[in-house]
């Protein structure tokens, strides 16, 4: 437990306090990389930008984050296959949400994926076991509701890229799933190094089917952004890549420590944070503010979202 700040202050206050500024710090740095990833989709693979990205993080996970938690040995889990299915399910997350990216205003496809503490909700049943009552089924359907209005099928303005950020939040819903399931017995280190390992797997895999360019050509942002040709980065856009490795290495250790030391009831609300954080760079960098239905919908989302994560940490307290 972190040394208290505050004189005088219980050692549980300072907990909270340090899981609270964990999450912020990690959803900050989660928004800087995802606007960063936005503003490369035009020229590269997303497997390449990936492929990258994850080789910094993990020479920065072996090399600092996992000797600070004890070392080597903590690498050799009793749970590798659950390490990696949830490896392979962030994967599938990130993978899909950044693929919208090419598509969407940041600011819309953030919301659209912060309907994850809802699909949560509706998982926890088969999956843990957990019961629901009215009150959070009333709140995951007005989420849900406020993704459609976001979306928008049936009109000129829907995207089929719209759907991605959905899967994305669903893959990570399976994650967090799976998180629950190794407890706080796995290292935060540990969680970091096995996620790296799969997000470099899976671009290796993507370079080797489609890296050459082959089945690019289409003119769709998005399935460009997937499937376009390997080419060596420009030494500024490579600093970026490499800058977005680092500190995404650093996010993924301080969104795990920020739930290891204090309860989820807390600081999960502090996650959203990222939607204002994502409107201001799509108005910043591209001039995209969001529309009244957009923020219709991005009322109802976080409304909802709030409301699932008070009740739950109500029904756990």
């Amino acid at each position: 437990m972190a040394e208290d700040v505050t004189k005088g202050a219980p050692p549980r206050f300072s907990a909270r306090l340090l899981g609270i500024l964990c999450v912020v710090a990690a959803v900050t740095i989660f928004s800087v990389q995802d606007m960063a990833i936005k503003w490369l989709s035009g020229g590269y693979p997303l497997h390449e930008i990936v492929f990258i990205r994850a080789t910094v993080a993990m020479c920065l996970t072996l090399a600092i984050l996992v000797p600070l938690e004890g070392g080597f040995r903590n690498l050799f889990s009793k749970r590798i296959p659950l390490h990696l299915l949830r490896g392979f399910a962030l994967v599938i997350g990130n993978m899909t949400f950044f693929t919208s990216l090419a598509s969407l205003p940041l600011a819309e496809a953030v919301a659209i994926f912060f309907t994850a503490p809802l699909i949560i909700t509706i998982l926890a049943v088969p999956m843990l076991g957990e019961k629901i009552g009215l009150q959070r089924i009333s709140a995951v359907l007005v989420g849900l509701v406020g993704a459609i209005i976001i979306m928008r099928p049936g009109s000129a303005a829907f995207q089929i890229a719209a759907i991605l950020p959905l899967i994305a939040a669903t893959a990570y819903s399976l994650m967090t799933m799976m998180t629950r399931k190794l407890g706080t017995a796995e290292k935060a280190s540990t969680m970091a190094f096995y996620i790296q390992f799969m997000f470099i797997v899976a671009s290796v895999l993507m370079w080797l089917v489609a890296g050459d360019g082959r089945y690019s050509g289409g003119g769709d942002p998005s399935l460009e952004f997937l499937l376009r040709a390997w080419v060596w980065p420009s030494n500024v856009d490579l600093a970026i890549i490499v800058a977005v490795g680092c500190i995404n290495a650093f996010g993924g250790y301080l969104i795990g420590q920020g739930y290891r030391v204090a309860e989820a009831g807390l600081v999960a609300p502090f996650e959203y944070v990222a939607i204002p954080l994502a409107v201001l760079w799509s108005v910043l960098l591209w001039n995209e503010w969001p529309d009244a239905i957009a923020w219709g919908g991005i009322a109802l989302i976080c409304t909802a979202g709030l409301f699932v994560v008070y009740r739950e940490s109500r029904t756990k307290g």
